[in-house]
């Protein structure tokens, strides 16, 4: 039986009023406005979570904290037990957020001249790298298939490599497209970027988020070979909604590669707070009851918007989503004249990512975040309908 059809009551339908929160998903745009954009999940963050913070609160002496050994041993077990993939504890980093690593990971792995693999349409900061670093990019555009199920040019891709490519950065599970890369096509890659001595920088935030008849892999669960030439960037940020209490890892087996990330943050990087390691070890612990509640719901949420969108919302065709909290409708056929994003947020008072953020293939569309109660999706559909109708 699909996600789709469960009819019961979850606690995801709760509505929790952000507004008077600091939230900036909620109040960068005017009250009248449905932010439907940044991806921040609207569900409270699991009770275990809660409770971890508010005993730590309790304590009230908020001073320098140190590196949990705890938390990093956490993340070692959960790799294996999760994706069969063998981890040393001295693999761990720990980071303030994806984007500072991807961004470090960078600096550690290139100097000027050099040249970063980027493949767009893909998260907006990571197309920001080359300016960051100060190096070129090489943009290989995914392949949009009549289906609308992207894939990759594996001929393009390896052309866009040159000598002086250091770097290839994937988005896996791939935000803002939803692609949740096969073991075949990861191996693919892979052997390229080996053969080609560029090293990897794989972004699997939404690692978490996986849909029926979708696996995720991680890329340097591969091979040790793979391992060895690949940085791979987690967070429990996104899966349990704690992006407001940042707490990232790094896992880089290559020992010179760790060395150089380690140093070039010095002085410049942050560590981790004491309430970021608290509530993101009791999230690994103890939130995995809250996030196999959470995954169904949210695929009854994308279920809901294909419906919608194949029945009620003619010029839009949405992507199929395999993993990630986000939709990514194109709108193309609308005809807008216009920026799709732009469109809705003065039409429909609904706050989208507009696509052309995102690269090149990006331009007609918009990224809708389903990571809220289903009737805060409902609304969004329904302004979208009355705005094109």
């Amino acid at each position: 039986m699909g996600s789709s059809v469960i009819q019961r009551t979850s606690s995801f339908d709760r509505t929790i009023d952000r507004r008077a929160s600091d939230s900036t998903k909620w109040n960068l745009y005017d009250s009248d406005v449905l932010p439907m954009w940044v991806a921040d999940m609207d569900f409270a963050a699991p009770q275990p979570v809660i409770d971890a913070l508010r005993k730590r609160v309790q304590h009230g002496v908020y001073g320098y904290g140190q590196e949990s050994e705890a938390l990093r041993q956490v993340i070692v077990d959960r790799v294996a037990r999760l994706y069969n993939w063998t981890i040393q504890l001295k693999d761990v980093l720990f980071l303030p957020n994806v984007a500072v690593s991807f961004n470090l990971a960078s600096h550690a792995t290139t100097s000027p001249g050099d040249e970063v693999l980027i493949q767009p349409p893909i998260y907006f900061p990571i197309l920001r790298v080359p300016e960051n670093v100060g190096i070129r990019g090489d943009l290989c555009p995914l392949v949009r298939e009549e289906s609308g199920r992207y894939s990759i040019d594996f001929e393009a891709f390896e052309a866009a490599i040159s000598e002086q490519t250091q770097l290839f950065i994937l988005c896996n599970p791939h935000n803002p497209v939803g692609r949740v890369y096969s073991r075949k096509e990861l191996e693919r890659m892979a052997e390229i970027c080996l053969r080609h001595d560029v090293v990897i920088c794989s972004d699997e935030i939404h690692a978490d988020f996986i849909y029926s008849g979708n696996t995720h892999v991680p890329i340097a669960s591969l091979s040790p070979e793979v391992a060895q030439s690949t940085i791979t960037i987690l967070s429990s940020n996104k899966t349990f909604n704690l992006a407001g209490i940042s707490c990232a890892v790094a896992i880089v087996p290559n020992e010179a590669i760790r060395e150089r990330m380690i140093a070039s943050q010095r002085g410049l990087v942050p560590h981790i707070g004491i309430m970021g390691f608290a509530a993101s070890l009791a999230a690994y612990e103890h939130g995995d009851a809250w996030l196999q509640e959470l995954i169904p719901y949210l695929e009854g949420n994308r279920d809901l918007i294909d419906r919608y969108v194949e029945e009620k919302l003619p010029g839009i065709v949405a992507t199929p989503i395999e993993g990630t909290f986000l939709a990514w409708l194109d709108c193309r056929d609308l005809d807008l004249g216009e920026s799709p994003g732009e469109f809705f947020l003065r039409e429909a008072r609904v706050a989208m990512n507009d696509g052309a953020m995102f690269g090149e293939g990006g331009e007609t569309f918009v990224r809708f975040n389903f990571g809220c109660p289903r009737a805060t999706v409902i609304e969004g559909l329904e302004r979208i309908k009355q705005a094109i109708s």
